[in-house]
């Protein structure tokens, strides 16, 4: 069995146990039943993406901020970015929006209203992201080595050359793959915003579900939109791990 048809058969198996679990419920399938929502839906997957990117940018930013804190030679920037990012990885991702919106957030606000609610939501998301950026960014920098600097003192390159011709394309060749992975994750995770009444994909199906009672239509219809963006990120990933490792 070569690659393509054990691929399509491994596809056609889910598909067929998607099936099986459709059968298996106590009410028949009926799309029909979603007709109508068609708005509302298309509104939670449009705010899903938008307070992804919105994430995603903040994230990249402020780990490159904590990456260039971690580099620095003094002592307290290096030993807070390191506690900082224990705590994050102790630290729940629904803890994190929870503690953003209700707790940290209101300390610094008086009474925020809910869409203030909704952006501290988003700001919890970049700061449990942060230290994964951080991370990316140690990785991409890292792969610059001492002797490549020592090259480009020695050819006489000035600051512009080096990060033009040296330093930015290698750390574009590893920095995306992660990147993609890291805003696969954000998708993945904006789902929980939804504990905030932020009226993204989650939430909007969860109205749907309530209104129609067609859990097991609302839910699928939930899943595939959840994958027609997570998949395409991640093939894009493989494309691009693939391309330049024949480079």
């Amino acid at each position: 069995m070569n690659k393509k048809v054990s691929y399509l058969v491994s596809v056609g198996i889910f598909i067929l146990f998607a099936g099986v679990v459709v059968i298996r419920q106590r009410t028949p399938f009926n799309l029909s039943l979603l007709s109508g929502y068609e708005t509302l839906v298309f509104e939670g997957f449009r705010n899903t993406i938008y307070a992804s990117f919105i994430a995603l940018f903040g994230s990249v930013v402020l780990g490159f901020i904590f990456y260039l804190l971690s580099a620095s030679k003094v002592r307290f920037f290096h030993a807070f970015t390191n506690v900082f990012t224990e705590i994050i990885y102790g630290t729940p991702l629904l803890v994190m929006i929870f503690a953003m919106a209700f707790v940290i957030g209101p300390a610094f606000i008086n009474r925020p209203s809910q869409q203030e609610v909704h952006i501290l939501g988003v700001v919890g998301i970049i700061i449990y992201i942060t230290p994964y950026m951080t991370n990316i960014f140690k990785s991409a920098f890292s792969s610059i080595s001492d002797e490549q600097y020592m090259a480009m003192d020695l050819f006489g390159f000035t600051p512009f050359q080096r990060y033009r011709y040296i330093i930015i394309p290698q750390v574009i060749r590893i920095l995306m793959p992660p990147l993609m992975n890291n805003f696969s994750l954000i998708i993945k995770g904006s789902a929980l915003l939804s504990v905030l009444s932020y009226r993204e994909l989650f939430y909007a199906i969860q109205i749907v579900q309530s209104r129609t009672f067609a859990f097991t239509e609302a839910f699928l219809l939930m899943w595939a939109l959840y994958l027609i963006i997570t998949i395409p990120l991640s093939q894009m990933t493989r494309w691009l791990e693939r391309r330049w490792a024949l480079e």
